[in-house]
């Protein structure tokens, strides 16, 4: 049975791995690179969100690095009562999803 342990500590820090990095980012890097200039703040991704969809309510914002790619995940309600859920390249502050969460 002993044998087995080392693999098992392995696998599980292999997941750990990978989990933390396709996770959300701290609030700490998330400054860090809004002070390097590499992603947009927050603030302007709220105006593109209310340009898109005005009287929206925000619920939740989320900043992920997926693929070496840091993106704004947004879900919103809208006006109509619809949720939405966008993606926003966080450097460029391009949409590359907006759709109606199921």
């Amino acid at each position: 049975m002993r044998p087995l342990i080392r693999p098992l500590i392995y696998l599980v820090l292999l997941a750990f791995t990978f989990s933390v990095k396709a996770g959300d980012l701290s609030q700490d890097e998330a400054l860090r690179l809004r002070e390097a200039g590499r992603i947009l703040p927050l603030e302007n991704v709220l105006a593109i969100i209310a340009a898109r969809h005005p009287g929206s309510r925000l619920l939740e914002v989320e900043l992920e690095e997926e693929d070496d790619i840091y993106i704004y995940e947004v879900e919103l309600i809208t006006s109509q009562g619809t949720v939405r859920e966008l993606e926003i390249a966080a450097a460029s502050g391009d949409v590359l999803k907006d759709e109606e969460e199921n």
